[in-house]
């Protein structure tokens, strides 16, 4: 029974889009570049070796002010493709650079999508992080969303000088998704109600509170489980893959980095070799970054 349920956790855990919304191309100078998505001077564009020997998709959104990094693990049924207006207009409005990456399986990405291939993902883009950008884990913030915050807490829980985690929409268990289990069985996937109690920095927490796919009580539970809790963002009346349609996402947002900020080493915010022409914009223009409340289109 166990591998059978284990199955069926995974199987909801990981959709990749088919076909994949981009391609990488490499250019004639030897960098990389996503086609289908809007060229950006500011974004390098990574295939990365991983410890399962598949090659992954990692973008990196440079900002040229930027104090702090997001490592961003987004949902489950998008790739980089579809997530591009999204990083552009948190880089702005938050003043960071993004790292992200597809999965195993996503994308451009080599490989099948898995519970420990996710976790081999993040930790080659962390690696990248610290190899070629110099990011210390106290300017380093992840960000998991819905099934992105198993990897998140799996890296989060290892790396014990962590500026922060953002948990958006995340899950207690795979297995929990599927069925309101009081305990922790052995053949469960991403088990993030382990994995937070050994998490040392702060942690937000954003949920919806009418997501039909991952109860609001996952959510809540996490926090409460969290060592150093932020104030959590309850979006009332928000879903599983639209709470960045709300206003008081993006507020909010910007508060817990503003505090983070506060809180890493007090240097000079190191300077990115970039082209300044990131537009620092009082509204949001992205369809997923609205100051008033849509639908989403995409799933998370």
């Amino acid at each position: 029974m166990g591998n059978v349920t284990s199955n069926v956790a995974a199987r909801f855990a990981f959709f990749p889009p088919d076909p994949p919304t981009y391609e990488v191309k490499k250019e004639e100078d030897g960098r990389l570049v996503l086609q289908g998505v809007p060229a950006d001077k500011n974004m390098d564009v990574h295939l990365l070796d991983t410890k399962g020997g598949n090659k992954i998709v990692a973008t990196f959104w440079k900002h040229p002010i930027a104090r702090l990094t997001l490592l961003y693990s987004h949902g489950n049924a998008a790739d980089l493709g579809q997530m591009h207006e999204l990083f552009t207009e948190l880089r702005s409005h938050l003043r960071v650079n993004i790292m992200s990456y597809d999965y195993s399986g996503y994308g451009a990405s080599t490989g099948k999508p898995s519970e420990i291939n996710t976790y081999h993902d993040i930790e080659a883009v962390h690696n990248c992080l610290k190899d070629k950008y110099g990011v210390k884990q106290e300017d380093l913030i992840v960000y998991g969303q819905s099934v992105g915050s198993g990897p998140t807490l799996h890296l989060a829980s290892r790396l014990k000088k962590l500026g922060g985690v953002v948990l958006h929409s995340a899950i207690l268990s795979g297995l929990r998704v599927l069925y309101p289990v009081k305990m922790t069985f052995w053949f469960d996937i991403f088990k993030n109600i382990d994995k937070i109690r050994h998490v040392n920095c702060p942690v937000l927490v954003i949920h919806g509170t009418e997501d039909d796919i991952v109860d609001w009580s996952h959510g809540k539970r996490l926090w409460e489980l969290a060592k150093e809790k932020y104030d959590p963002l309850w979006v009332e009346g928000g879903g599983h893959c639209n709470l960045e349609t709300f206003p008081e996402y993006i507020r909010h947002l910007r508060k817990f980095i503003k505090a983070m900020e506060k809180l890493s080493i007090t240097k000079p915010a190191k300077q990115l070799t970039s082209t300044p022409s990131i537009a620092e914009t009082n509204h949001c223009k992205c369809l997923r970054l609205k100051t008033k409340r849509s639908a989403s289109t995409k799933e998370s």
